[in-house]
């Protein structure tokens, strides 16, 4: 992909799918995580769950083995972020600051170096 992403789902439509190379740090059936494309920290790392869940604010019950293997993918990264570098953060965006319609978890440390 040589141009700029347009879409509103870049998650569907080229992580999971890898239409770009990504420096993968977990993988299984229900998440995808990996080092963000154009990070905003010295470490960000973003996780998402491979089914198409829209947001945190529209999960359901139905929903459940989704968000319980994301969140136990988010907890493990950010523990290995904040023994490595001391601190770590956890992000989720909603409504208009989420840019891509999907389900997402940012795990950051560090100083910022974009935004």
């Amino acid at each position: 992909m040589s141009e700029a992403y347009a879409g509103d789902d870049f998650y569907c439509d080229v992580a999971i799918p890898r239409a770009l190379p990504l420096e993968v740090v977990h993988e299984d059936e229900l998440v995808l995580a990996y080092h963000h494309t154009r990070p905003f920290w010295e470490v960000h790392v973003v996780a998402v769950p491979k089914r198409h869940l829209s947001s945190f604010t529209t999960v359901t019950a139905e929903d459940e083995a989704d968000v319980r293997a994301l969140l136990a993918v988010v907890q493990r990264i950010a523990r290995q972020v904040e023994q490595q570098h001391g601190a770590a953060a956890v992000l989720t965006n909603l409504g208009r600051y989420q840019d891509s319609k999907h389900l997402h978890v940012h795990v950051h440390s560090g100083r910022q170096v974009q935004g």
